[in-house]
């Protein structure tokens, strides 16, 4: 009788899982373009700019570089949640329609993520590593320089 209930249950899982092989969540596909305008005014050196396109563009704008296991239900419904929740969050292709004030809090927002290792998270760290200390000195750098530029502007607008 049990080996009869598991054997329905398994079943029934087999079932569900080729069954959400339909589900295809939207996919990001604008290409590197859609973060010109980001770079264009926080100018990052190229090493920093390696390190955003690396560990952060994939969530946080709609240029996503997916890996083959996106393919597969249910991780690609669960990264397609992670992908809407952080580009909700900070979406650098967004950033021509932000405020400079707005812009300054989301560089201020990412330096206090990077300072806690609360970003990247640890669910994507475990599949593509850890930003190295000297990579969190250099994002932690330019971010503080741009954040700089638009508290300078904020200044100069209040005036």
């Amino acid at each position: 009788m049990v080996k009869k209930i598991i054997k329905i249950v398994l079943v029934l899982a087999l079932i569900a899982l080729i069954a959400i092989q339909f589900i295809r969540p939207e996919k990001n596909s604008e290409g590197y373009k859609s973060v010109a305008t980001f770079e264009a005014e926080t100018k990052p050196s190229a090493e920093v700019a390696t390190i955003l396109k690396q560990n952060c563009y994939d969530c946080h704008s709609n240029q996503t570089q997916y890996s083959w296991y996106s393919e597969v239900a249910p991780f690609s419904l669960w990264l397609a949640d992670h992908i809407e929740h952080g580009k909700k969050h900070f979406n650098v292709s967004d950033w021509s329609s932000y405020s400079i004030k707005k812009k300054e809090h989301k560089l201020e927002e990412l330096v206090e993520m990077v300072e806690k290792d609360e970003m990247p998270l640890q669910s994507y760290t475990i599949i593509h590593g850890n930003l190295s200390e000297n990579d969190k000195k250099l994002l932690l750098q330019w971010a503080g320089l741009a954040r700089l530029q638009y508290k300078h502007q904020l200044e100069v607008s209040s005036k």
